[in-house]
């Protein structure tokens, strides 16, 4: 038995190491499709309708078990799909600009873009007389020193594969020694990461409507699929044989991303967050830099730099000392909410004791004296209820 729970224990930390591993390699394999000439655009309709499909039987399945649609959870969820939209579109194109490695480390500033958000429209209280909200604050501010250093920097090679040995930059001297490319895609990653920041907010208020995750998916992969496909048939207006799907690559990619993203990731990510809750979700998402370091060098043969390195190790610091920080004023608001429920308790304790006491002392007349002292005794044994029910508000 004992080994039994220690392999169930193991599920969730193996399924979300995988679930990074599916990310990145959809960024990975989109990046060689997308090298081969296939459109960015394209893409993301493809694989979102392709998602779509294969979300439906669930959706059908679920359909005299979830709670009623109105109107106004269609328009949350075409919202959620328009901001969703944008993202993806903004996050591929920066792919295709930069590469895997940036993509993986700036997705872990989409938290704290999320807390800052969260801070503006007074989500969450941000006390920088507490260690709490100043540790939130220096986490916030690594992270995008981070991002800077892993978009401007680049050093000297310390991973690259025999095919780009050769072409390794010979200039590390100063600090802006990227491509102007691969600083665009970087600005396109960020916007991305502030976009999926909001849709994050967004989705949450969307949950908190209407709690069946699923189904949230569902349409909102759904309006997805048909946002993107009117700004790609606008993008791609003068160039119709985009849509045409020539290369085995192209029709992988496709496959690929709608089965790890619409429906393996999605699926992990609610049944861990129930298992495990959030910050547990959350710790993984550092670890997908590694695996696109390694990923890109030996796939796509690419060249790993010092500067990422650098900047990917200051995002993450920055990333966990966010994360630690709010689990800390998590389990502070516990203890608080502790300590407020025991004294009503150790109250409901104090209470009914001189009750008895003084019920024992009003029994003793009441045999002499008859049935009138009775009564107050009983009086007094009902106050003790009050503060339970305070404990139960707190």
């Amino acid at each position: 038995m004992v080994w039994q729970q220690r392999i169930w224990g193991a599920v969730p930390f193996t399924a979300m190491a995988i679930v990074e591993c599916a990310e990145v390699g959809v960024s990975t394999i989109s990046k060689v499709a997308m090298a081969e000439g296939m459109s960015h655009f394209v893409f993301i309709v493809y694989y979102n309708a392709l998602g779509t499909l294969l979300l439906l039987p669930f959706f059908i399945y679920r359909r005299n078990k979830r709670p009623p649609l109105t109107f106004r959870l269609i328009c949350q969820f075409f919202l959620l799909g328009l901001i969703g939209s944008s993202g993806k579109i903004l996050f591929f194109a920066g792919v295709k600009n930069s590469s895997a490695i940036l993509a993986a480390a700036m997705a872990n500033l989409t938290p704290i873009f999320t807390f800052l958000l969260a801070i503006i429209f007074r989500m969450e209280k941000l006390d920088l007389r507490k260690a709490t909200g100043y540790a939130k604050s220096l986490g916030a501010i690594i992270s995008v020193g981070g991002a800077l250093i892993v978009t401007l920097y680049d050093g000297p090679a310390l991973l690259n594969s025999s095919s780009s040995s050769g072409s390794s930059h010979s200039t590390h001297g100063s600090f802006v020694s990227r491509s102007s490319t691969w600083i665009f895609g970087g600005l396109l990653l960020a916007i991305q990461c502030l976009v999926a920041s909001g849709w994050n907010i967004a989705q949450a208020a969307t949950v908190k409507d209407y709690p069946e995750e699923m189904t949230i998916v569902f349409f909102y992969t759904m309006f997805l699929t048909i946002q993107c496909t009117v700004i790609s048939l606008i993008a791609e207006r003068n160039s119709m044989s985009a849509w045409k799907l020539e290369l085995p690559i192209e029709i992988i990619a496709i496959v690929y991303a709608a089965i790890c993203v619409s429906v393996f990731r999605i699926s992990v990510h609610v049944w861990c967050l129930h298992k495990k809750g959030p910050v547990y979700v959350a710790m993984f998402s550092p670890l997908g830099i590694a695996i696109a370091a390694v990923l890109v060098v030996v796939f796509l043969g690419d060249t790993f730099y010092l500067g990422s390195l650098i900047g990917s190790i200051v995002i993450s610091v920055g990333f966990y000392t966010v994360i630690y920080a709010k689990m800390k004023e998590k389990a502070m608001a516990d203890d608080e909410g502790v300590q407020l429920s025991k004294p009503a308790d150790d109250e409901g304790v104090q209470l009914s004791k001189p009750a008895d006491d003084e019920g024992v002392q009003l029994s003793k007349p009441a045999d002499d004296e008859g049935v009138q002292l009775s009564k107050p005794s009983s009086q007094i044994q009902m106050t003790p209820q009050l503060p339970s029910s305070i404990s139960n508000e707190v």
